[in-house]
Protein backbone atom coordinates (compact mmCIF):
# COMPACT_ATOMS: atom_id res chain seq x y z
CA UNK A 1 0.00 0.00 0.00
CA UNK A 2 1.43 3.36 -1.01
CA UNK A 3 2.34 5.79 1.74
CA UNK A 4 0.03 8.81 2.03
CA UNK A 5 2.91 10.91 3.29
CA UNK A 6 3.79 13.72 0.86
CA UNK A 7 7.14 15.57 0.58
CA UNK A 8 7.60 17.80 3.58
CA UNK A 9 8.41 17.10 7.20
CA UNK A 10 8.15 13.34 7.73
CA UNK A 11 5.46 12.38 10.25
CA UNK A 12 7.33 9.26 11.15
CA UNK A 13 10.94 10.44 11.13
CA UNK A 14 10.52 14.16 11.68
CA UNK A 15 12.93 14.79 8.77
CA UNK A 16 12.30 17.53 6.11
CA UNK A 17 11.92 15.11 3.23
CA UNK A 18 11.12 17.84 0.70
CA UNK A 19 14.33 19.71 1.51
CA UNK A 20 16.39 16.53 1.39
CA UNK A 21 14.98 15.48 -1.98
CA UNK A 22 15.42 18.98 -3.44
CA UNK A 23 19.04 19.14 -2.26
CA UNK A 24 19.87 15.72 -3.69
CA UNK A 25 18.16 16.47 -7.04
CA UNK A 26 19.84 19.88 -7.35
CA UNK A 27 23.23 18.34 -6.60
CA UNK A 28 22.64 15.74 -9.29
CA UNK A 29 21.55 18.21 -12.00
CA UNK A 30 23.78 21.20 -11.13
CA UNK A 31 26.72 20.36 -13.37
CA UNK A 32 24.59 19.61 -16.46
CA UNK A 33 22.27 22.57 -15.88
CA UNK A 34 25.24 24.93 -15.56
CA UNK A 35 26.64 23.53 -18.80
CA UNK A 36 23.33 24.03 -20.62
CA UNK A 37 22.86 27.56 -19.24
CA UNK A 38 26.36 28.50 -20.40
CA UNK A 39 25.78 26.98 -23.83
CA UNK A 40 22.45 28.80 -24.17
CA UNK A 41 23.97 32.13 -23.19
CA UNK A 42 26.91 31.77 -25.58
CA UNK A 43 24.76 30.49 -28.44
CA UNK A 44 22.25 33.33 -28.04
CA UNK A 45 25.11 35.84 -27.94
CA UNK A 46 26.53 34.45 -31.18
CA UNK A 47 23.16 34.46 -32.96
CA UNK A 48 22.72 38.10 -32.00
CA UNK A 49 26.27 38.81 -33.18
CA UNK A 50 25.64 37.25 -36.59
CA UNK A 51 22.52 39.38 -37.00
CA UNK A 52 24.38 42.54 -35.99
CA UNK A 53 27.25 41.81 -38.38
CA UNK A 54 24.87 41.05 -41.27
CA UNK A 55 23.08 44.33 -40.70
CA UNK A 56 26.38 46.24 -40.56
CA UNK A 57 27.64 44.64 -43.78
CA UNK A 58 24.36 45.33 -45.57
CA UNK A 59 24.54 48.98 -44.55
CA UNK A 60 28.17 49.16 -45.66
CA UNK A 61 27.40 47.69 -49.08
CA UNK A 62 24.43 50.02 -49.45
CA UNK A 63 26.71 53.01 -48.86
CA UNK A 64 29.18 51.69 -51.44
CA UNK A 65 26.37 51.25 -53.97
CA UNK A 66 25.18 54.81 -53.39
CA UNK A 67 28.70 56.18 -53.80
CA UNK A 68 29.11 54.17 -57.01
CA UNK A 69 25.76 55.14 -58.55
CA UNK A 70 26.00 55.69 -62.30
CA UNK A 71 23.04 58.04 -62.41
CA UNK A 72 24.32 60.24 -59.59
CA UNK A 73 28.05 59.45 -59.26
CA UNK A 74 29.49 60.57 -55.93
CA UNK A 75 33.07 60.29 -57.16
CA UNK A 76 32.69 62.37 -60.30
CA UNK A 77 36.06 63.97 -60.90
CA UNK A 78 34.45 66.98 -62.50
CA UNK A 79 31.23 68.88 -62.04
CA UNK A 80 29.47 69.85 -65.24
CA UNK A 81 26.71 72.45 -65.02
CA UNK A 82 24.29 73.94 -67.51
CA UNK A 83 23.13 77.55 -67.33
CA UNK A 84 19.79 76.47 -68.83
CA UNK A 85 18.80 72.99 -67.58
CA UNK A 86 15.42 73.49 -69.27
CA UNK A 87 17.33 73.42 -72.58
CA UNK A 88 19.98 70.81 -71.80
CA UNK A 89 21.55 68.99 -68.87
CA UNK A 90 25.09 67.67 -68.76
CA UNK A 91 27.15 64.94 -67.05
CA UNK A 92 30.88 64.27 -67.14
CA UNK A 93 33.22 61.35 -66.63
CA UNK A 94 36.83 61.06 -65.49
CA UNK A 95 38.18 62.02 -68.94
CA UNK A 96 36.62 65.49 -68.88
CA UNK A 97 38.73 68.64 -68.60
CA UNK A 98 37.92 71.98 -67.07
CA UNK A 99 36.45 74.49 -69.47
CA UNK A 100 33.41 76.46 -70.62
CA UNK A 101 31.35 75.91 -73.77
CA UNK A 102 28.54 77.79 -75.52
CA UNK A 103 25.86 75.44 -76.84
CA UNK A 104 22.89 76.34 -79.03
CA UNK A 105 20.21 73.65 -79.50
CA UNK A 106 18.65 74.27 -82.91
CA UNK A 107 16.30 71.29 -82.90
CA UNK A 108 15.84 68.02 -81.06
CA UNK A 109 16.18 64.59 -82.62
CA UNK A 110 12.74 63.26 -83.48
CA UNK A 111 11.33 59.83 -84.22
CA UNK A 112 8.91 58.68 -86.86
CA UNK A 113 5.14 58.87 -86.41
CA UNK A 114 2.94 57.83 -89.29
CA UNK A 115 -0.81 57.68 -89.86
CA UNK A 116 -2.90 55.48 -92.14
CA UNK A 117 -5.75 56.56 -94.40
CA UNK A 118 -9.03 57.17 -92.59
CA UNK A 119 -11.54 54.38 -91.91
CA UNK A 120 -15.11 55.63 -91.95
CA UNK A 121 -16.23 52.79 -89.67
CA UNK A 122 -14.02 53.96 -86.80
CA UNK A 123 -12.12 51.59 -84.53
CA UNK A 124 -14.40 48.68 -85.41
CA UNK A 125 -13.60 48.90 -89.13
CA UNK A 126 -12.78 45.51 -90.68
CA UNK A 127 -9.13 44.86 -91.56
CA UNK A 128 -8.06 42.12 -94.02
CA UNK A 129 -6.02 39.24 -92.61
CA UNK A 130 -2.39 38.79 -93.57
CA UNK A 131 1.06 39.97 -92.48
CA UNK A 132 1.54 43.64 -91.72
CA UNK A 133 5.14 44.65 -92.39
CA UNK A 134 6.56 47.68 -90.55
CA UNK A 135 9.96 48.66 -91.96
CA UNK A 136 12.55 50.93 -90.37
CA UNK A 137 16.22 51.48 -91.17
CA UNK A 138 16.25 48.36 -93.35
CA UNK A 139 14.68 46.14 -90.70
CA UNK A 140 11.23 44.58 -91.11
CA UNK A 141 8.97 44.03 -88.11
CA UNK A 142 6.15 41.65 -89.03
CA UNK A 143 2.75 41.49 -87.33
CA UNK A 144 0.26 38.71 -88.05
CA UNK A 145 -3.27 40.00 -88.58
CA UNK A 146 -5.83 37.18 -88.18
CA UNK A 147 -9.23 36.82 -89.83
CA UNK A 148 -12.08 39.02 -88.61
CA UNK A 149 -9.65 41.66 -87.40
CA UNK A 150 -10.70 45.23 -86.73
CA UNK A 151 -8.70 48.43 -86.62
CA UNK A 152 -8.68 48.16 -82.83
CA UNK A 153 -7.49 44.53 -82.73
CA UNK A 154 -4.83 45.42 -85.32
CA UNK A 155 -3.60 48.16 -83.01
CA UNK A 156 -3.46 45.69 -80.13
CA UNK A 157 -1.59 43.12 -82.25
CA UNK A 158 1.09 45.70 -83.17
CA UNK A 159 1.58 46.70 -79.54
CA UNK A 160 1.83 43.10 -78.40
CA UNK A 161 4.21 41.97 -81.14
CA UNK A 162 6.46 45.00 -81.48
CA UNK A 163 6.29 46.88 -78.17
CA UNK A 164 9.66 45.47 -77.16
CA UNK A 165 11.15 46.94 -80.36
CA UNK A 166 9.98 50.42 -79.45
CA UNK A 167 7.11 50.44 -81.94
CA UNK A 168 3.64 51.32 -80.69
CA UNK A 169 0.23 51.97 -82.25
CA UNK A 170 -2.91 53.86 -81.36
CA UNK A 171 -6.12 55.05 -82.98
CA UNK A 172 -7.06 58.68 -83.58
CA UNK A 173 -10.71 59.42 -84.37
CA UNK A 174 -11.80 62.77 -85.85
CA UNK A 175 -15.06 64.69 -85.36
CA UNK A 176 -16.74 62.81 -88.24
CA UNK A 177 -16.09 59.45 -86.56
CA UNK A 178 -13.43 58.37 -89.07
CA UNK A 179 -10.38 56.71 -87.50
CA UNK A 180 -6.72 56.43 -88.50
CA UNK A 181 -4.14 53.97 -87.24
CA UNK A 182 -1.15 55.93 -85.93
CA UNK A 183 2.15 54.07 -85.53
CA UNK A 184 5.22 55.56 -83.85
CA UNK A 185 8.75 54.53 -82.92
CA UNK A 186 11.03 55.53 -80.04
CA UNK A 187 14.03 55.44 -82.36
CA UNK A 188 15.14 58.92 -83.36
CA UNK A 189 17.28 60.45 -86.08
CA UNK A 190 17.16 61.01 -89.81
CA UNK A 191 16.44 57.87 -91.82
CA UNK A 192 14.39 56.18 -89.09
CA UNK A 193 11.08 56.83 -90.89
CA UNK A 194 8.51 54.04 -90.73
CA UNK A 195 7.02 52.40 -93.81
CA UNK A 196 3.99 50.12 -93.52
CA UNK A 197 2.88 47.56 -96.12
CA UNK A 198 1.24 44.17 -96.57
CA UNK A 199 -2.37 44.97 -95.60
CA UNK A 200 -4.75 46.82 -97.94
CA UNK A 201 -5.77 50.19 -96.50
CA UNK A 202 -2.80 50.31 -94.11
CA UNK A 203 -0.03 51.11 -96.59
CA UNK A 204 1.98 54.11 -95.32
CA UNK A 205 5.03 55.85 -96.78
CA UNK A 206 6.67 57.52 -93.79
CA UNK A 207 8.98 59.61 -95.96
CA UNK A 208 5.93 61.52 -97.21
CA UNK A 209 4.59 64.23 -94.89
CA UNK A 210 0.83 64.52 -94.62
CA UNK A 211 -0.75 67.94 -95.07
CA UNK A 212 -2.22 69.77 -92.09
CA UNK A 213 -5.69 69.02 -93.47
CA UNK A 214 -5.34 65.56 -95.04
CA UNK A 215 -7.98 63.99 -97.25
CA UNK A 216 -9.56 60.76 -96.09
CA UNK A 217 -7.34 58.70 -98.36
CA UNK A 218 -4.07 60.43 -97.38
CA UNK A 219 -1.44 58.66 -95.31
CA UNK A 220 2.14 59.37 -94.35
CA UNK A 221 4.31 61.03 -91.72
CA UNK A 222 2.55 63.11 -89.09
CA UNK A 223 4.00 66.61 -88.68
CA UNK A 224 7.42 65.88 -90.17
CA UNK A 225 9.83 63.11 -90.99
CA UNK A 226 12.33 61.89 -88.38
CA UNK A 227 15.27 64.25 -87.88
CA UNK A 228 18.70 64.34 -86.27
CA UNK A 229 19.32 66.68 -83.39
CA UNK A 230 21.11 69.81 -84.54
CA UNK A 231 23.23 72.02 -82.30
CA UNK A 232 26.37 74.13 -82.26
CA UNK A 233 29.16 73.97 -79.70
CA UNK A 234 31.21 77.16 -79.66
CA UNK A 235 29.85 77.82 -83.15
CA UNK A 236 30.83 74.41 -84.51
CA UNK A 237 27.90 72.43 -86.01
CA UNK A 238 27.07 69.05 -84.45
CA UNK A 239 24.37 66.54 -85.32
CA UNK A 240 23.19 63.52 -83.35
CA UNK A 241 20.79 60.65 -84.03
CA UNK A 242 19.50 60.95 -80.45
CA UNK A 243 19.02 63.68 -77.89
CA UNK A 244 21.81 62.21 -75.81
CA UNK A 245 24.97 63.63 -77.32
CA UNK A 246 28.15 61.84 -76.23
CA UNK A 247 31.66 62.47 -77.46
CA UNK A 248 31.02 65.88 -78.97
CA UNK A 249 32.87 67.33 -75.97
CA UNK A 250 35.48 64.97 -74.55
CA UNK A 251 34.35 63.36 -71.31
CA UNK A 252 30.89 64.93 -71.38
CA UNK A 253 27.36 63.89 -72.27
CA UNK A 254 24.78 66.50 -73.28
CA UNK A 255 21.14 65.60 -72.68
CA UNK A 256 19.04 67.80 -74.96
CA UNK A 257 15.68 68.86 -73.52
CA UNK A 258 14.34 71.62 -75.80
CA UNK A 259 15.38 73.77 -78.75
CA UNK A 260 16.54 77.25 -77.80
CA UNK A 261 18.16 79.86 -80.02
CA UNK A 262 19.75 81.48 -76.97
CA UNK A 263 23.15 79.94 -76.11
CA UNK A 264 23.46 77.71 -73.04
CA UNK A 265 26.74 77.90 -71.16
CA UNK A 266 28.15 74.53 -70.11
CA UNK A 267 30.88 74.75 -67.45
CA UNK A 268 33.20 72.01 -66.28
CA UNK A 269 35.20 72.38 -63.04
CA UNK A 270 37.28 70.13 -60.82
CA UNK A 271 35.04 68.50 -58.21
CA UNK A 272 37.55 68.75 -55.36
CA UNK A 273 35.02 69.60 -52.66
CA UNK A 274 32.57 66.94 -53.78
CA UNK A 275 35.33 64.33 -53.92
CA UNK A 276 36.43 65.19 -50.39
CA UNK A 277 32.86 64.83 -49.11
CA UNK A 278 32.45 61.47 -50.85
CA UNK A 279 35.85 60.30 -49.63
CA UNK A 280 34.91 61.14 -46.05
CA UNK A 281 31.63 59.23 -46.48
CA UNK A 282 33.62 56.20 -47.63
CA UNK A 283 35.99 56.52 -44.66
CA UNK A 284 33.11 56.88 -42.19
CA UNK A 285 31.35 53.83 -43.64
CA UNK A 286 34.48 51.70 -43.24
CA UNK A 287 35.20 52.97 -39.73
CA UNK A 288 31.60 52.30 -38.65
CA UNK A 289 31.84 48.74 -39.95
CA UNK A 290 35.20 48.18 -38.28
CA UNK A 291 33.91 49.53 -34.96
CA UNK A 292 31.03 47.06 -35.13
CA UNK A 293 33.40 44.20 -35.93
CA UNK A 294 35.68 45.23 -33.05
CA UNK A 295 32.78 45.35 -30.58
CA UNK A 296 31.73 41.85 -31.68
CA UNK A 297 35.26 40.47 -31.36
CA UNK A 298 36.92 41.99 -28.29
CA UNK A 299 36.33 40.55 -24.83
CA UNK A 300 35.57 43.08 -22.09
CA UNK A 301 36.11 43.12 -18.28
CA UNK A 302 33.17 42.34 -16.02
CA UNK A 303 31.74 44.80 -13.50
CA UNK A 304 34.58 44.07 -11.09
CA UNK A 305 37.15 44.68 -13.80
CA UNK A 306 38.64 41.23 -13.25
CA UNK A 307 37.04 38.44 -15.25
CA UNK A 308 36.79 38.70 -19.03
CA UNK A 309 33.37 38.72 -20.72
CA UNK A 310 33.46 37.19 -24.18
CA UNK A 311 31.87 38.90 -27.20
CA UNK A 312 29.98 37.11 -29.98
CA UNK A 313 33.07 36.53 -32.14
CA UNK A 314 35.84 36.49 -29.52
CA UNK A 315 38.59 34.20 -30.78
CA UNK A 316 36.79 33.71 -34.11
CA UNK A 317 38.79 34.15 -37.32
CA UNK A 318 35.77 35.23 -39.39
CA UNK A 319 35.79 38.96 -38.50
CA UNK A 320 39.55 39.19 -38.95
CA UNK A 321 39.26 37.61 -42.39
CA UNK A 322 36.47 40.02 -43.30
CA UNK A 323 38.44 43.16 -42.41
CA UNK A 324 41.62 41.75 -43.95
CA UNK A 325 39.77 41.09 -47.21
CA UNK A 326 38.46 44.65 -47.34
CA UNK A 327 41.82 46.22 -46.51
CA UNK A 328 43.54 44.08 -49.14
CA UNK A 329 41.56 45.97 -51.79
CA UNK A 330 42.94 49.29 -50.52
CA UNK A 331 46.34 48.29 -51.89
CA UNK A 332 45.19 46.15 -54.81
CA UNK A 333 45.93 48.17 -57.96
CA UNK A 334 43.46 47.31 -60.73
CA UNK A 335 42.64 50.49 -62.64
CA UNK A 336 46.23 51.33 -63.75
CA UNK A 337 45.68 55.01 -63.05
CA UNK A 338 48.26 57.50 -61.86
CA UNK A 339 46.61 57.39 -58.43
CA UNK A 340 46.52 53.80 -57.23
CA UNK A 341 46.43 53.91 -53.43
CA UNK A 342 44.37 55.73 -50.82
CA UNK A 343 47.53 56.99 -49.15
CA UNK A 344 48.29 59.04 -52.28
CA UNK A 345 45.25 61.22 -51.58
CA UNK A 346 45.82 61.59 -47.85
CA UNK A 347 43.92 58.57 -46.52
CA UNK A 348 45.94 56.74 -43.86
CA UNK A 349 45.41 54.20 -41.08
CA UNK A 350 45.40 55.24 -37.45
CA UNK A 351 48.13 53.08 -35.82
CA UNK A 352 46.16 52.75 -32.57
CA UNK A 353 42.56 52.18 -33.68
CA UNK A 354 43.15 50.82 -37.17
CA UNK A 355 40.53 53.22 -38.51
CA UNK A 356 40.96 55.25 -41.68
CA UNK A 357 41.52 59.00 -41.40
CA UNK A 358 41.79 61.78 -43.98
CA UNK A 359 44.67 64.26 -43.98
CA UNK A 360 42.93 67.20 -45.68
CA UNK A 361 46.22 69.03 -46.27
CA UNK A 362 47.65 66.05 -48.13
CA UNK A 363 44.37 65.61 -50.01
CA UNK A 364 44.26 69.22 -51.23
CA UNK A 365 47.91 69.01 -52.26
CA UNK A 366 47.19 65.89 -54.30
CA UNK A 367 44.16 67.54 -55.91
CA UNK A 368 46.25 70.50 -57.03
CA UNK A 369 47.98 68.28 -59.60
CA UNK A 370 46.34 68.66 -63.04
CA UNK A 371 44.06 65.72 -63.84
CA UNK A 372 44.00 64.45 -60.24
CA UNK A 373 40.21 64.72 -59.97
CA UNK A 374 39.72 62.34 -62.87
CA UNK A 375 42.28 59.93 -61.41
CA UNK A 376 40.47 59.84 -58.07
CA UNK A 377 37.25 59.08 -59.93
CA UNK A 378 38.99 56.27 -61.79
CA UNK A 379 40.44 54.90 -58.53
CA UNK A 380 37.00 54.55 -56.97
CA UNK A 381 34.72 53.81 -59.94
CA UNK A 382 37.23 52.11 -62.23
CA UNK A 383 37.31 51.77 -65.97
CA UNK A 384 34.55 49.14 -65.95
CA UNK A 385 31.94 47.77 -63.55
CA UNK A 386 34.39 45.53 -61.67
CA UNK A 387 37.81 47.10 -61.23
CA UNK A 388 37.00 50.24 -59.24
CA UNK A 389 37.74 50.31 -55.50
CA UNK A 390 34.04 50.58 -54.59
CA UNK A 391 33.10 47.53 -56.67
CA UNK A 392 36.05 45.48 -55.41
CA UNK A 393 35.43 46.26 -51.74
CA UNK A 394 31.74 45.40 -52.15
CA UNK A 395 32.65 42.14 -53.87
CA UNK A 396 34.98 41.21 -50.99
CA UNK A 397 31.95 41.37 -48.69
CA UNK A 398 29.68 39.27 -50.95
CA UNK A 399 30.81 35.83 -49.66
CA UNK A 400 29.62 36.75 -46.18
CA UNK A 401 26.14 37.82 -47.30
CA UNK A 402 25.30 36.16 -50.61
CA UNK A 403 24.98 32.51 -51.67
CA UNK A 404 27.32 30.96 -54.21
CA UNK A 405 26.73 31.63 -57.89
CA UNK A 406 25.04 28.24 -58.33
CA UNK A 407 22.85 28.87 -55.29
CA UNK A 408 23.94 25.63 -53.62
CA UNK A 409 25.94 27.22 -50.81
CA UNK A 410 24.66 29.93 -48.49
CA UNK A 411 26.66 32.99 -47.50
CA UNK A 412 29.17 32.48 -44.68
CA UNK A 413 27.02 34.28 -42.11
CA UNK A 414 23.92 32.33 -43.08
CA UNK A 415 25.92 29.12 -42.80
CA UNK A 416 27.05 30.18 -39.34
CA UNK A 417 23.48 31.08 -38.38
CA UNK A 418 22.22 27.66 -39.51
CA UNK A 419 24.77 25.96 -37.25
CA UNK A 420 23.80 28.15 -34.31
CA UNK A 421 20.10 27.45 -34.86
CA UNK A 422 20.87 23.72 -34.85
CA UNK A 423 22.76 24.25 -31.60
CA UNK A 424 19.69 25.96 -30.14
CA UNK A 425 17.53 22.96 -30.99
CA UNK A 426 20.12 20.54 -29.59
CA UNK A 427 20.40 22.51 -26.33
CA UNK A 428 16.61 22.57 -26.07
CA UNK A 429 16.47 18.79 -26.54
CA UNK A 430 19.13 18.31 -23.84
CA UNK A 431 17.20 20.60 -21.48
CA UNK A 432 14.02 18.59 -22.03
CA UNK A 433 15.90 15.36 -21.33
CA UNK A 434 17.39 16.85 -18.15
CA UNK A 435 13.96 18.05 -16.99
CA UNK A 436 12.55 14.54 -17.51
CA UNK A 437 15.47 13.04 -15.56
CA UNK A 438 14.99 15.56 -12.73
CA UNK A 439 11.27 14.81 -12.54
CA UNK A 440 11.94 11.07 -12.50
CA UNK A 441 14.67 11.37 -9.86
CA UNK A 442 12.47 13.59 -7.71
CA UNK A 443 9.64 11.06 -7.88
CA UNK A 444 11.96 8.15 -7.09
CA UNK A 445 13.69 9.83 -4.14
CA UNK A 446 10.39 11.12 -2.75
CA UNK A 447 8.94 7.61 -2.86
CA UNK A 448 12.02 6.15 -1.15
CA UNK A 449 12.12 8.75 1.61
CA UNK A 450 8.38 8.46 2.19
CA UNK A 451 8.78 4.69 2.45
CA UNK A 452 11.62 5.20 4.92
CA UNK A 453 9.51 7.64 6.88
CA UNK A 454 6.64 5.13 7.04
CA UNK A 455 8.99 2.41 8.21
CA UNK A 456 10.47 4.65 10.89
CA UNK A 457 6.95 5.54 11.99
CA UNK A 458 6.04 1.84 12.24
CA UNK A 459 9.21 1.10 14.20
CA UNK A 460 8.49 3.95 16.57
CA UNK A 461 4.95 2.62 17.07
CA UNK A 462 6.31 -0.89 17.75
CA UNK A 463 8.87 0.49 20.17
CA UNK A 464 6.16 2.48 21.89
CA UNK A 465 3.99 -0.63 22.22
CA UNK A 466 6.88 -2.67 23.64
CA UNK A 467 7.71 0.11 26.06
CA UNK A 468 4.09 0.29 27.17
CA UNK A 469 3.97 -3.50 27.60
CA UNK A 470 7.02 -3.60 29.84
CA UNK A 471 5.82 -0.57 31.77
CA UNK A 472 2.51 -2.31 32.40
CA UNK A 473 4.23 -5.53 33.31
CA UNK A 474 6.50 -3.74 35.79
CA UNK A 475 3.52 -2.01 37.35
CA UNK A 476 1.73 -5.35 37.82
CA UNK A 477 4.73 -6.95 39.46
CA UNK A 478 5.14 -3.97 41.77
CA UNK A 479 1.50 -4.29 42.83
CA UNK A 480 1.91 -7.92 44.10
Amino acid sequence: MASPILPGTGLGSGLDIGAIVTALVNADKAAKQTQLDTQTKNNTLKISGVGTLKSALTTFQSTLATLGSKTNPAFAGYTATSSKPETLTVTSDNTAVSGSYSVVVKNLATGSKVASAAFAGGASSAIPSGTLKISQNGTDYNVTIPANATLQSTRDAINTAQGSNGISANIVTDASGASRLVISSNKTGAGSDLTVSGIAGLEIDGTKVMSATPAAGDSGSVGDVAKDASLTIDGLPVTSKSNTVSGAISGMTLNLVAANATPTTVTVDNNTKGLQTSLQTFIDAYNTLKSTVDSLSKATPDEDGKLTVQAAFTGDALPRSLIAGIRAEFTNTKTNGKISFLSEIGVNTDPITGNLKLDTTAFNKAMAVPGASGQVQQLFTGTDDTNGLLARVSKSVDPYLKPSADGKTKGLLDQRLAILNNNTRDISDQQKALDIRVASLTKTLTAKYNAMDLLVGQMKATASNITSFFTSLTAQQSAK
